[in-house]
C-alpha cells in the first residue's frame, strides 16, 4: 500500500471538548476573540504519553501503555522510502514493503498474514517518500507473538527469486488497480507528483514504474536490503493493553541480539532545491476521464518549517468542510466544480501545495481556472477574517483529538512525527503552533508559498480530446517536467548469504499467546416516545464523546422504480437547508461546534448521523432537530445536490469497480427493488422533482418509522433526555406507516455479463449467488464460508489469485446484509489479459466448499478472524452506534452486539458444508466483467459461449435488462 506524504487531513469521526463551544455570532472582537481562546483550550489534547529507549544495536523503541485499550498495536517504521530507491531502480522501497511481509528463515511464505488473522487481528504496511511502516493490531495476549514476528523480518527475512518475483506480480496489479484504473489516477501520481518537485529527491513516484520494476533482477534487491534494512533505521512502536516491564522484556529477548550491518548506510549529498522563477503550464490527455480537472501546484516546506502551522491552517480555510472558501466559491454558489480543495503537503525534506479542482459537467476549463485564480489571489490579498481563523483551528485541533482516542491513531501519530522531524515532542508542539497562528500568518505564507512565478499549471483532459496523432498517456511528453530528473545513488552489491527457509522440522516456533482479557459489553437501554419514535442508548466510553444516528425505515428500497436515487437525494438535501439555516449556515453552525453531520440511503433505511462534543449535544441538537423535521428542500438546493450527484455518478461510471457492482445488483435482482442503483442513474436523477422530493421526506421521516441510536458518553437518561429535547416534538402523521414491496424478488437465473470499457487500465470481476436475509440463521454459517472463499489474506481466493499467480493486488469475498435476500459476492481486479483466467479461479472458489470439507480448525480461524473485526469495528462511539443501527434495520434484537460472536462460533464443518451445499456453486453465479473486453472476451466466451457484452455507452442501470436490445 501507497502511503501518501505526511498528509494532515484526519479522519472524521467524533471529537473531544470540555465545555460548550459557542459560536459567537454578533459578538464584539475582543469577546471573540476570548471566546476563541477558551474554545482552544478546551480543544487541546492532552501530551502523547511515552517511555523511550535505544537498545545496542540502536533500535529505538516506544512505548505507550494505555490499560482501558481491548487492544495492542505494535509497529516498526524504518527510515526508508521512495527517495531512498537506487538508480533505474523506482518502486524498490515499496516492492520491500511487500516482500519483508511475506517469508523468513521459520515463517512460510504468508504465515504472518495468517497469524494475524488467527488471532483476530488486523495487519497492513505502507510506504511514502520517507517511510516504511509494518502494524498490527491484535488482542493483547497475543502481543509477544507478534513482537517475535517483527524481530524475524528484521533479522531474518527470506529474500528469493520466488518471493521477489511474486511481489513484484503484485505490486504491478496494484499500479494499474490505484492509478490506472481510477480516472484521475495518472493526473494524481504522475501528472501532479512529476511537477511538484524539480531537482528534488521526491520527484519519483513511490509506486515506481511497471518498466523499472520489470528491469529489476534478485541481486538488485537483496543488495537494497543489505543497504538499508536494519535495527539503527528502525523503530519500534508499541502502544495499547500491555505491562511495560513484560514488553521490555521481550524486546530485550527478540531484538537486543539482532546485528547492525558494519556498512554504512548509502546517503548522497542533496543538491540545495533551488526556488522555482518561472510559471509553466502542462496539459496530459489520459483515457476514461469523465470530467476535466486542473491543478495549481507550488512549492512548499518540510515538516518542520516554522510556516508549517500557518499553512495548515491556510489549508482548512480554503478547503476544509462545506463552510471553506474552495467549495463555497467554486463547488456551491458557482457551480464550476464537481470538488475542489488545497493541500500543503509537507515532508521530511521538502514539501508541496497543490490546489486541484474536477470541472463540473458542462463547464469551461477556463471558467472553473479564472475562478480558482480569483480565490488564490483573495486568499494572498486579503485578510482572513477571525471566524474562518477560529473555525479552521477548531477542525484542526478537533481532527487531532479524533485520531488520538485510539491507542493505534496515537501510535501512528507518533511515528510520522519521529521520521518527518525526529523528534517525539513534534506532535505536541504542532498543537500549540495551530493555536498561534494569526490572521497576519496566513496571509504572509499565502504571499510566500503561492507565488505565481513559482507555479506550474496543469489540465487534464479525456484522450477523446486530444489533437489528432497525440500519442497515449505513457508516451506523451507535454506533461512531464522539462527539469531534468536527479541522478540517485547505485547501491554496492550484496556481501552477506542470502537467508533460506528452514526445513519445517528445524524452525522455530513462535511464542504461543497469553491468558486472554475480557471485554466489557456496552450496556444499552431503549424507550419509545409518545410520538413512536424508538430511542436506544449505549453508553461506550468515558470520554465527552456523543454520536446520534437516525434510522428511518425503507432507503433505497422505497424508491419509485422510475425514480432510483430518490431516497439518497432526500438525505442528502436536508442537510442542506433546514429551519431558517442555509446551507453553509449549517455548515459553519457544525463545523464550528467541532460537529459532523452526514447520511445517506442504504438498501434498506436511510440514515442519518451527527457526531459532537457532549457538552455542545444540546446546540449540535437543535441544528439535528432542524434537519430532520424542517428541511425547507429549496429548488436551488435541489438543481446543486442534482448537479453534485450527476457529476459523481459520471466519474464512478468510468471505473471499472463501480460499473460492477451496480451491473451484478441488476442481474442479480433484476426489476426488483435491490436491483435498482441506490445512488440513481444520470436520467432518473435528472428527473427527479422538488414535489417528489418533500413528498418522499413526508412518507418516510415519521417518528414512528425511525429509531435514534445515541453512543458515546451519555448514561442512559441523558441519552432519553437528549432525544426528547431533539425529536420529541416531531408530530407523528395520522396515516399507516409505510412498506416497501418486495425487495428481492424471485432468484433469476445466473448469467455472464461483459461490459466493454475501452482503455480501462484494469478488469474488475465479481460474481455471486443468492443469500440468505440478514434475520436467518443461515446468515452466519454462510458468513464463515464466505470468510474461507474470501475473508481476509487467508482466504482462498487472496491465496489463488495473488498469493499463488500474482494477478490481482487483492481477492476477497463476503454475505451482504440485507433485510430480504442477500449474496454472497467475491470481487477483484486485474490486468485485462488476465480477465478470462481470474474468473475461472473465482468460480473454482464458489465451487470448492460444496465438494471439499473444511477442517475444524480451519473454520475457528475463519470464526476468529470474522469475530476479531467484529470486535475492532464496536471499540469506537460511531462504530457501536453504527452496528445497532444495523440491527435496528434488519430487525434483528438489541443484543446482537453480544450475541453476534457467539452465533458465528456456533458454526461447525458440517453446518458450513450444509449451506455451502445449499447456496454455493458456479453454476447458480452471476458473474459480470468490466474492462476492454477484446483482450479476454474470446476466451470468456470459449468457456460461457452465452455471455453478453454491452458497451459501457449503451449501458443502461436505470432498467433491468441493462440496455441490452
Amino acid at each position: 500500500m501507497i502511503r501518501p506524504a505526511l498528509s494532515r487531513t484526519l479522519a472524521v469521526g467524533c471529537s473531544v471538548l470540555a465545555l460548550n463551544l459557542g459560536l459567537g455570532l454578533g459578538l464584539a472582537a475582543p469577546a471573540l476573540a476570548q471566546q476563541s481562546s477558551a474554545r482552544l483550550e478546551a480543544l487541546t489534547p492532552p501530551p502523547l504519553e511515552y517511555a523511550h529507549r535505544t537498545l545496542g544495536n540502536g533500535l529505538n523503541v516506544y512505548s505507550m501503555p494505555d490499560p482501558t485499550a481491548g487492544t495492542v498495536t505494535i509497529q516498526v517504521w524504518y527510515d526508508v522510502g521512495g527517495k531512498d530507491d537506487p538508480q533505474g531502480r523506482s518502486g524498490f522501497a515499496h516492492l520491500f514493503e511487500h516482500i519483508l511481509s511475506r517469508k523468513t528463515v521459520n515463517l512460510p511464505y504468508g504465515m504472518i498474514s495468517t497469524m494475524v488473522e488467527n488471532a483476530g487481528g488486523t495487519r497492513n504496511a505502507s510506504t511514502s517518500q520517507d517511510f516504511t511502516n509494518y502494524y498490527e493490531t491484535v488482542p493483547p495476549q497475543y502481543l509477544e507473538q507478534m513482537l517475535w514476528t517483527h524481530a524475524e523480518r528484521m533479522a531474518r527475512p527470506v529474500v528469493d527469486q520466488a518471493v521477489f518475483e511474486a511481489e513484484r506480480s503484485i505490486v504491478k496489479e496494484e499500479l494499474r488497480q490505484n492509478v490506472l484504473a481510477p480516472p484521475y489516477g495518472r493526473f494524481g501520481r504522475f501528472v501532479i507528483g512529476d511537477n511538484s518537485f524539480d531537482d528534488s529527491i521526491y520527484r519519483r513516484s513511490v509506486i515506481g514504474s511497471i518498466e523499472e520494476l520489470d528491469s529489476a533482477q534478485l541481486p538488485d534487491a537483496l543488495a537494497f536490503h543489505e543497504a538499508y534494512y536494519r535495527p539503527a533505521t528502525a523503530t519500534l512502536i508499541v502502544s495499547g493493553n500491555f505491562d511495560p516491564a513484560q514488553l521490555d522484556r521481550w524486546v530485550d529477548q527478540y531484538f537486543t541480539d539482532i546485528d547492525n550491518p558494519g556498512r554504512p548506510v548509502p546517503r548522497f549529498a542533496r543538491r540545495p532545491v533551488e526556488p522555482r522563477t518561472a510559471p509553466r503550464s502542462v496539459v496530459a490527455y489520459a483515457p476514461n476521464v469523465p470530467l476535466p480537472a486542473i491543478a495549481a501546484i507550488y512549492q512548499g516546506v518540510a515538516d518542520a518549517s516554522p510556516d508549517t502551522a500557518a499553512l495548515e491552517v491556510m489549508s482548512a480555510v480554503m478547503s476544509r468542510g462545506e463552510s471553506s472558501r474552495l467549495y463555497k466559491a467554486l463547488v456551491y454558489e458557482k457551480q464550476l466544480a464537481a470538488s475542489a480543495f488545497l493541500s500543503a503537503q509537507g515532508q521530511e525534506e521538502a514539501g508541496s501545495i497543490v490546489a486541484q479542482v474536477t470541472v463540473a459537467q458542462g463547464k469551461a476549463v477556463e471558467d472553473a481556472e479564472v475562478a480558482l485564480n480569483l480565490e488564490l489571489d483573495r486568499i494572498r490579498n486579503e485578510p482572513i477574517t477571525a471566524t474562518e481563523l477560529a473555525e479552521a483551528q477548531t477542525e484542526i485541533l478537533a481532527s487531532d483529538l479524533r485520531q488520538r482516542e485510539t491507542s493505534s491513531g496515537r501510535a501512528f501519530i507518533l511515528g510520522r512525527v519521529l521520521i518527518a522531524q525526529n523528534d517525539p515532542k513534534a506532535a505536541d508542539e504542532r498543537i500549540a503552533a495551530i493555536k498561534a497562528v494569526t490572521i497576519a500568518d496566513v496571509q504572509r505564507v499565502a504571499r510566500t508559498y503561492l507565488n505565481e512565478n513559482a507555479r506550474v499549471s496543469a489540465r487534464y483532459l479525456d484522450q477523446s480530446q486530444a489533437p489528432a496523432g497525440t500519442p497515449a498517456f505513457d508516451e506523451q511528453t507535454g506533461w512531464r517536467n522539462p527539469a531534468p530528473m536527479p541522478a540517485f545513488l547505485t547501491v554496492p552489491p550484496a556481501i552477506l548469504p542470502p537467508n533460506e527457509l528452514l526445513p519445517e522440522g528445524q524452525r522455530q516456533a513462535a511464542p504461543t499467546p497469553g491468558a486472554a482479557r475480557p471485554m466489557a459489553a456496552p450496556v444499552i437501554a431503549e424507550r419509545t416516545l409518545s410520538n413512536g419514535l424508538r430511542v436506544i442508548v449505549a453508553r461506550s466510553t468515558d470520554l465527552p464523546i456523543m454520536n446520534a444516528q437516525l434510522v428511518v425505515n425503507g432507503g433505497a428500497a422505497g424508491d419509485p422504480a422510475d425514480r432510483p436515487g430518490l431516497a439518497s437525494m432526500t438525505a442528502a438535501l436536508a442537510t442542506q437547508g433546514a429551519g431558517g439555516r442555509t446551507a453553509p449556515e449549517i455548515a459553519s453552525t457544525l463545523e464550528a461546534l467541532g460537529a459532523n453531520i452526514g447520511g445517506g440511503a442504504g438498501a434498506d433505511s436511510t440514515s442519518l448521523f451527527v457526531s459532537a462534543p457532549t457538552a455542545s449535544a444540546d446546540a449540535v441538537g437543535a441544528v439535528l432537530a432542524d434537519v430532520v423535521q424542517r428541511p425547507t428542500f429549496e429548488a436551488a438546493e435541489v438543481e446543486r445536490s442534482r448537479t453534485r450527484a450527476v457529476n459523481a455518478l459520471r466519474v464512478a461510471l468510468r471505473q471499472p469497480g463501480p460499473i460492477a457492482s451496480q451491473v451484478l445488483a441488476r442481474v442479480a435482482y433484476g426489476d426488483a427493488a435491490y436491483g435498482a442503483p441506490s445512488g440513481g442513474t444520470i436520467a432518473s436523477l435528472g428527473a427527479l422533482t422538488r414535489d417528489e422530493i418533500v413528498a418522499s421526506h413526508q412518507r418516510w421521516w415519521r417518528p414512528d418509522n425511525a429509531a435514534l441510536i445515541i453512543t458515546g458518553n451519555m448514561t442512559a437518561e441523558e441519552g432519553f433526555a437528549f432525544a426528547e429535547k431533539t425529536l420529541g416534538s416531531w408530530a407523528k402523521p395520522s396515516g399507516a406507516v409505510p412498506t416497501t414491496p418486495t425487495r428481492a424478488g424471485a432468484p433469476l437465473p445466473p448469467r455472464v455479463i461483459v461490459v466493454d470499457l475501452p482503455g480501462s487500465g484494469q478488469a474488475a470481476v465479481t460474481a455471486a449467488v443468492p443469500g440468505p436475509r440478514r434475520g436467518d440463521p443461515t446468515f452466519y454459517p454462510l458468513s464463515v464460508a464466505g470468510a474461507v472463499i474470501g475473508g481476509g489474506q487467508n482466504g482462498h481466493l487472496f491465496q489463488e489469485v495473488r498469493a499463488k499467480r500474482g494477478l490481482s493486488y487483492g481477492a476477497y469475498a463476503s454475505v451482504a446484509a440485507r433485510r430480504d435476500g442477500g449474496l454472497l459476492t467475491a470481487t477483484t481486479q486485474t490486468k485485462n489479459e488476465s480477465a478470462s483466467e481470474v474468473v475461472d479461479l473465482v468460480l473454482a472458489e464458489l465451487d470448492r466448499l460444496v465438494t471439499e470439507p473444511v477442517t475444524e480448525t480451519a473454520v475457528k480461524d475463519r470464526e476468529t478472524f470474522l469475530t476479531g473485526g467484529f470486535s475492532r469495528g464496536i471499540e469506537t462511539t460511531g462504530g457501536l452506534g453504527g452496528f445497532i443501527a444495523d440491527a435496528v434495520t434488519y430487525g434483528l434484537p438489541l443484543d446482537e452486539s453480544t450475541a453476534y460472536a457467539g452465533k458465528i462460533e456456533a458454526t461447525t464443518p458440517e453446518s458450513l458444508q450444509a449451506v455451502a451445499r445449499s447456496t454455493l456453486g458456479a453454476e447458480r453465479a452471476y458473474v459480470v466483467v468490466v474492462g476492454e473486453s477484446s483482450l479476454f472476451v474470446d476466451q470468456l466466451r470459449a468457456k460461457h459461449p452465452d455471455l453478453v457484452v454491452i458497451p459501457s455507452s449503451q449501458l443502461d442501470l436505470g432498467s433491468a435488462g441493462l440496455g441490452v436490445q
